[in-house]
């Protein structure tokens, strides 16, 4: 018993576990990170998940879906063993000694691969079988695609080693060393001595190893071997090993030359796969070249990166296409806050706003004792989740009440996916207005604007961002980098055949016709915190309370008006789905984008500030409230939220003393729970302004039914969670919605 299990414990796989764990531990924890991510252990609200075990390519989740992402994985499992090799084959000198040493290393190193791979499939069948109810021969075909493209790249791999690797029995029959090119590629890097070669004999232990036919060999001593023969085959595999690692990084920023071809975007899956592939190399040259100063040296290099991005020759900063970034900077300062809300410019653009909300009335006659209901829209943020879940709120409810639901509306108002639903719902109605479209409810337009953005977002990251953008492109008559930014608007553009495809300053005319609503776009300044209100009206009078206006330094300006400050640098001239990708800048999936003033005003999503429209529709309320009470038999405000308002209270009675710790960091993790409370209060006041008979709140919210879970947060839906959001219409609670919203429109006099 005992000599089973020594021969078990000693033998090369288990050993090589036991080393990984010892010194790579960060290599380790890659591995375990990207389990939990693929298991929705870690970010499942994010779906994540989706990316690993329903990868599409092309639009479709398929055998060449599934082929991508196990090409890209086998390219992560050879830099695995590439890395280890490089960084431990000197613990086991008798490698030397074999014939084909990286392919024994490599067979030997498997178990840690094999308990992914395990994981994965048995993850990937079980979610494929019980939540997308796929055949079984569907299920097989696609893990035969993922089995096929880890194995091709493996075999890619093993073809190029088998004529390059030399072993032992190569430098007897030439009798010659390998030249030193490890010394001249990582000078940092000590080769080890021959003495520390056969000692480590001794220090790590392995009695038997498998050979290729899987059959256990007992290990032999090298002590009879020339010691620098036995130096030179670690040399030339080191050789070939970083050789194979810069190829693959090669490949890489050339891929992202062609992030403009569909067919070379693969599965973003596969992107994630490759991106581990580039952590793992950095990680491993690092330590190779470095070895005990590796820690110190990696913070050197942050610092260092840190650095010179500072610089313009290093840096890329995303801009909003279409604005013209050589005019001289416009100052953004307290005094250029003052300037855009002085008392003659608000009224002027009060004057504006009124005049659309007239054409709007004239919407409904001319008898004033026929006062119609206003309607304003908010919608939330979160993904593409909110982003179907708007549009089938409003592509439902305004067929059902035969197009008076967006007659009757006026504004609308949202964060991040939320706001582009709305938006896309808008557009097709304005094309309706102008003959080019008819039927704007059918089902495809909601599976347009829920196409995959994910894929080429993630791919682009990999293959284009990392390695610092360069390539260029024009957008009204300048010109800008591409970057994910630019992939992102490009990807929307052909999801949705081109209706985004216009500059803000085209929705102008629509707009003060009142054809269609106004639309405010408000993404948040991460410079002070303050909103950037984007519209191709003056919106000066959302810059601050009503009363800052007459009592000036009274309260707190709060917002800028984006075409009023830029106007120089033709704000009207941004593209549309600049300003939508503005207001839903995930962070580090989407770049903040940088406009021209002095300082750059950094902004991102709307959620941070105010993730359901709230804000902006109570502040336009209040400064209309006069009109609406003269002109309307009140106002609707529809909230169509894409989730639950209120969360099960959660308990820290069992914390531990270290999470006791991070306890009052929690609060701010509570930010969307947080702005409910402050958004009520908000509908409270307006109650207030407008009197209880004169104001309603309908609420849509998106709840997952009772055998899914609710859908995930992100730039990519799979069919069974699109579907889950469009039938959540139906479900009695949003149904009562409904009927409220109808009797309150058709009732109002």
């Amino acid at each position: 018993m005992k000599k089973w299990f020594t021969d078990i414990f000693y033998s090369f796989p288990i050993q090589l576990v036991i080393l990984h764990l010892r010194n790579n531990l960060l290599l380790i924890g890659l591995w375990l990170l990207i389990a939990l991510l693929m298991t929705g252990t870690v970010a499942k609200l994010y779906g994540i998940r989706y990316l690993f075990i329903t990868p599409e390519y092309l639009g479709e989740v398929n055998f060449w879906s599934y082929f991508f992402v196990g090409f890209a994985f086998g390219g992560f499992l050879m830099t695995w063993n590439l890395t280890t090799y490089l960084l431990d084959a000197h613990h086991f000198p008798f490698l030397a000694s074999l014939e084909r040493p990286f392919t024994k290393f490599c067979l030997n190193n498997f178990i840690v691969p094999l308990v992914f791979i395990t994981v994965y499939f048995g993850y990937t069948i079980h979610f494929s079988w019980y939540y997308e109810y796929w055949d079984a021969s569907v299920i097989f075909q696609n893990c035969l695609g993922f089995f096929f493209g880890c194995i091709t790249l493996l075999m890619l791999s093993s073809i190029y080693f088998y004529y390059t690797n030399k072993d032992i029995l190569s430098f007897l029959k030439i009798k010659k060393k390998a030249p030193n090119m490890v010394g001249k590629i990582a000078p940092g890097r000590r080769v080890p001595t021959v003495q520390k070669l056969k000692s480590g004999e001794r220090h790590w232990r392995v009695d038997t190893y498998l050979n290729e036919s899987l059959r256990p060999r007992i290990v032999r001593s090298v002590a009879h071997y020339d010691n620098s023969i036995l130096l030179s085959v670690f040399k030339q595999n080191h050789v070939n090993a970083l050789i194979v690692q810069l190829f693959g990084l090669v490949v890489l920023i050339i891929l992202g030359l062609l992030i403009d071809i569909p067919f070379f975007i693969i599965p973003a899956g596969g992107s994630l796969f490759i991106f581990a592939s580039v952590l793992v190399a950095i990680t491993g040259a690092v330590t190779y070249w470095f070895h005990r100063w590796r820690i110190s040296i990696m913070v050197l290099f942050l610092i260092c990166i840190n650095f010179i991005t500072r610089f313009d020759l290093f840096s890329h900063k995303n801009k909003g296409y279409g604005m013209d970034y050589t005019q001289e900077l416009v100052k953004y300062n307290y005094q250029a806050l003052n300037d855009q809300c002085m008392p003659d410019i608000v009224n002027e653009d009060k004057a504006n706003t009124i005049n659309i909300l007239n054409n709007w009335r004239k919407k409904f006659g001319k008898k004033k004792l026929d006062k119609p209901k206003m309607v304003v829209f908010c919608t939330s943020g979160g993904g593409m989740k909110a982003t179907v879940w708007a549009m089938q709120v409003m592509q439902q409810a305004d067929s059902l009440l035969n197009g008076d639901l967006f007659k009757h509306t006026t504004l609308i108002t949202g964060a991040s996916g939320g706001l582009m639903g709305a938006a896309y719902f808008r557009e097709l109605k304005l094309q309706q207005d102008q003959g080019s479209l008819n039927d704007i409810y059918h089902p495809k337009y909601v599976d347009k604007i829920s196409g995959d953005l994910l894929n080429s977002l993630a791919f682009t990251i990999v293959s284009n961002d990392l390695f610092l953008p360069w390539m260029e492109f024009e957008s009204g008559g300048y010109i800008y980098r591409k970057d994910r930014g630019y992939i992102f608007e490009k990807q929307l553009n052909e999801n949705t055949n081109n209706v985004f495809n216009k500059t803000l300053g085209d929705y102008k005319a629509p707009e003060s016709d009142a054809t269609i609503p106004l639309l405010l776009v408000t993404p948040s300044i991460v410079n002070d915190g303050r909103r950037l209100v984007i519209s191709p009206q003056g919106v000066s009078y959302m810059t601050t309370a009503p009363i800052g206006v007459e009592k000036r330094n009274e309260v707190e300006i709060d917002a800028v008006d984006f075409g009023r400050l830029f106007a120089n640098q033709r704000a009207d001239n941004l593209r549309f789905t600049t300003a939508l990708r503005m207001n839903a800048t995930y962070p580090y999936i989407l770049p903040n984008v940088y406009l021209p003033s002095e300082p750059n005003l950094e902004v991102m999503d709307a959620g941070f500030r105010d993730n359901y429209g709230i804000m902006s529709a109570t502040r336009f309320i209040h400064v209309f409230k006069d009109w609406i009470l003269n002109n309307t038999s009140g106002v609707v405000l529809i909230q169509v939220a894409g989730g639950e308002r209120l969360e099960e209270i959660s308990s820290s009675d069992d914390s531990g003393i270290i999470e006791s710790f991070f306890n009052p960091l929690g609060i701010a993790g509570q930010i969307l729970q947080l702005q409910d409370f402050e958004h009520d209060n908000s509908l409270g006041l307006l109650y207030d302004l407008l009197g209880k008979d004169n104001f309603d709140v309908v609420r849509f919210t998106y709840e997952p039914s009772n055998q899914n879970e609710i859908a995930s947060m992100t730039f990519h839906l799979t069919k069974r969670e699109k579907n889950d959001i469009l039938e959540a219409f139906y479900l009695e609670k949003n149904q009562k919605s409904f009927r409220q919203l109808k009797r309150i429109l058709y009732n109002a006099k």
